[in-house]
Parts: structure tokens; C-alpha cells; sequence
């Protein structure tokens, strides 16, 4: 599968069959989120990889998003440096996680996997339950499995509403 089609066919997966992620399916798409890139190259994220049936449940309940339980693996994305800001202003944490997040969903999907970017959910009581450090923030969980889903009509605005040449208008 080419970048275009994973891109095209990506959706937010929310129900997934009962079916483990195989490995080394696993170990690429990790893979594919140590490879992004990074304001500086500092690389300061850490992938936590939750498949505990309990603990899934449990970071779940820290949301109230039930069907996330229904994941057979959740990553938890942080960021190890969450104050640091890049020279135009911008908080670097989220941002570098967010590219290294997007890699792993667009590598998910070219395993024949679907995944969910989750930002509903108790930062404290996510870091309790994965043992994160004050010094560090998660900046996302990212559901992952097999859909049990038809993926549906995709609903974005048309390329003249979001692009402008030269200055913005």
C-alpha cells in the first residue's frame, strides 16, 4: 500500500475484533514512530505499549471512553521534555509526538490495521496508571487492532477552503 491509499483509507477505528496485533506488525509500526522526525532531533517522546486486558480497562475508565477497553493494544504517547518550545513559539512535545503519531497510524493502516488518535481522557490518571513522571505528559493515546468497522464516508472541507497562496486569506 503507497502513503496516498493509507492516507485516503485511514479513518478513527472505535470497535475492533477480538484479535490479538501480531508482533512484529507491532515492532514496525513502532518502528515507524521512532523514525519521525523531530524539532532538533531530540527524539523526546517514549511509546508506552499497554495490551494488559486490566489495564486497557482501566485507561478506558480514565476517559470514559468504554470502547477503548476494545483495543487490543493501546500506545500511550509522551513527551518526555512537554515545556520545551520551539524558537517560533510553538510547544514542541505535542508536536513532535504528533508526527510520530500520525507515522504510526499510517503504518498501522499498511498492516491492514485501524487506529483512533484519544485526547478524552484524566492526564493524572493516565500517568498513575502507567507509572509517567510529573516531568513528562502523555500527549495521546492511540488505540490499535483490526477494525470491526466499514470505514465511512470521509467529510473534510474542499481544498479552496483550506489552502491560500503567498499570504494568508
Amino acid at each position: 500500500m503507497d502513503v496516498y491509499e493509507a492516507i485516503r483509507s485511514r479513518f478513527s477505528v472505535r470497535a475492533y475484533a477480538d484479535r490479538p496485533v501480531e508482533d512484529d506488525k507491532l515492532r514496525r509500526i513502532l518502528e515507524a514512530g521512532r523514525l519521525a522526525p523531530s524539532a532538533r532531533n531530540l527524539q523526546s517522546w517514549k511509546f508506552v505499549v499497554v495490551r494488559d486486558a486490566a489495564s486497557r480497562q482501566a485507561l478506558a475508565g480514565a476517559g470514559d471512553q468504554p470502547w477503548l477497553a476494545g483495543a487490543p493494544v493501546i500506545l500511550a504517547v509522551v513527551s518526555t521534555e512537554p515545556g520545551r518550545t520551539m524558537f517560533c513559539g510553538v510547544p514542541a512535545g505535542p508536536v513532535d509526538c504528533a508526527i510520530a503519531i500520525d507515522h504510526m497510524v499510517l503504518a498501522a493502516v499498511a498492516e491492514g490495521l485501524g487506529a483512533c488518535w484519544v485526547g478524552h481522557f484524566d492526564q493524572a490518571r493516565c500517568r498513575q496508571l502507567l507509572n509517567v513522571p510529573d516531568s513528562a505528559q502523555i500527549v495521546e493515546l492511540l488505540a490499535m487492532g483490526y477494525s470491526a468497522a466499514e470505514a465511512p464516508p470521509k467529510k473534510r472541507k474542499p481544498l479552496e477552503e483550506v489552502v491560500c497562496y503567498e499570504t494568508f486569506a
